[in-house]
């Protein structure tokens, strides 16, 4: 087989051929849709179950707290990112993948058989916290080998439709998520549903980690990292290196995915499924007409999203941004004026239309973020600099999002919110050069290293 060069040195067993590399996105598609379908599955039943069944004899603010243990995870994903970055920098891409899927899977299985509030009192919802908090730790590791197996063994000209691969991963993991449970709520509809309904799609995660670890047992290590591995020049301390030379790029990245992942939360975080089926709220809704709505609306996402990563390899990843992110914030003034009335067609048509936006400024970033760090501390930057954004984004955006109509008895300031955050992902954009294409190799480390800020000369 012939190898694909990454810089002058063709280790062994680069992938090269198209049946190889479709192998790789397959492996990479199923593993993250597996993993998001076990994070997600959680948000969706904060919404319209935990808060009931764990938090409620905590009082008037039950669904604050309950929304807010969505958020508790992503404190604890940069542990699960440095965690990951150091051991993917040194012990390869693949290792780290098989670890944090078995680490989700047995999370989310553990809540599907966690006894409720009335049966073990306030240990429940300290046990449901900690099981969360495994979650987290988990997703924090898993996004950073997934985008790098998929760039990694891309073409030079194809990094950001292959790219794509772990990032669809998210739109598909929303809608198994919301599929099974809205077909939960049919089997198991009304008290059955609350009472052991709910419970089946945790439970399902055993079966969907047994075959994303069998296909990625499949997959070749990423070739840039078998280089680096052949050639002995593994950073020993990447993290380390990473912050003394490179924090400021850290922060404007995990910005970047910020203006996104708040926006993008007020579906995965379960907000707009709890908001739009609350019985004491102004809307009031059937469950399982939400859940197909917002399973519809991952559909236009993942659409979206496979798109924007294919164009971003014709006219750039910083251009695909800042369309996306006008587009985000034409999504973001529709969607509550359509989800306030009532009417299940108009929710499906804000979320869809948000869900445009969220697609092309979610589609580029594995491509844009791989071609902003250096090849041996590459693992590590990609992958704290999306935990640190998912911190400033998505994790406490549900939670704002209630406290906010709590206060003010209204949706309008959320709305003000959202697009506060997406003008700073649009910002931060602005601030990087785009980069698409350039080598990744460890040849190329020099290059690599320059700063692909806007006004900084070195990194």
């Amino acid at each position: 087989m012939t190898g694909q060069s990454h810089g002058g040195f063709t280790p062994t067993g680069t992938i090269a051929t198209p049946a190889d590399r479709r192998r790789v996105v397959f492996a990479t598609v199923v593993g993250t849709t597996v993993e998001w379908y076990d994070f997600f599955i959680y948000a969706t039943a904060v919404g319209l179950v935990f808060g009931q069944l764990f938090f409620e004899p905590l009082g008037a603010n039950s669904g604050l707290i309950a929304f807010a243990t969505v958020g508790v995870s992503f404190l604890f994903r940069p542990l699960g990112a440095f965690l990951a970055g150091h051991f993917g920098d040194k012990l390869g891409r693949k290792t780290v993948l098989m670890w944090t899927l078995i680490l989700m899977g047995a999370a989310t299985a553990l809540i599907g058989v966690l006894p409720t509030y009335q049966a073990i009192g306030i240990t429940a919802p300290v046990l449901l916290v900690l099981l969360r908090i495994l979650q987290g730790i988990s997703a924090g590791g898993e996004w950073g080998g997934a985008v790098l197996m998929a760039v990694e063994h891309a073409p030079k000209t194809r990094r950001g439709v292959f790219g794509a691969s772990p990032q669809i991963g998210v739109p598909l993991g929303l809608l198994l998520a919301s599929g099974v449970m809205a077909l939960m709520t049919i089997i198991a509809p009304g008290d059955q549903f609350m009472a052991w309904g709910w419970r089946v799609p945790f439970l399902l995660s055993v079966v969907l980690i047994l075959v994303g670890y069998y296909v990625r047992r499949k997959v070749e290590e990423s070739p840039v990292f078998q280089e680096l591995a052949e050639r002995k020049e593994k950073a020993r301390m990447p993290i380390v290196q990473l912050f003394a030379k490179h924090a400021l790029l850290v922060i404007i990245a995990a910005l970047v995915f910020a203006g996104n992942n708040a926006v993008g939360y007020m579906t995965t975080g379960g907000y707009i499924q709890g908001y739009a089926t609350n019985p004491e709220g102004p809307i009031g809704l059937q469950r399982g007409p939400v859940l197909w709505a917002v399973a519809g609306s991952a559909v236009t996402w993942l659409i979206s999203t496979l798109f924007a990563g294919w164009i971003s390899d014709r006219i750039g990843r910083r251009t695909t941004y800042i369309i996306g992110w006008i587009l985000q914030l034409i999504g973001v003034f529709a969607l509550f004026p359509l989800v306030n009335t009532g009417q299940i067609g108009a929710l499906f048509a804000g979320l869809a239309i948000l869900t445009i936006g969220l697609g092309f400024t979610y589609g580029p970033q594995a491509a844009l973020y791989s071609e902003l760090f250096p090849a041996s501390i590459r693992f590590s930057g990609v992958s704290i600099s999306y935990a640190i954004g998912a911190i400033a984004g998505g994790a406490f955006a549900p939670t704002i999002a209630t406290a906010i109509v709590q206060a003010t008895g209204s949706t309008q300031a959320v709305t003000w919110y959202l697009a506060g955050m997406t003008l700073i992902g649009l910002v931060a954009t602005l601030l990087l050069r785009d980069r698409s294409g350039i080598p990744l190799g460890p040849d190329h480390e020099a290059e690599q290293s320059v700063s692909p800020i806007y006004g900084v000369a070195k990194a």
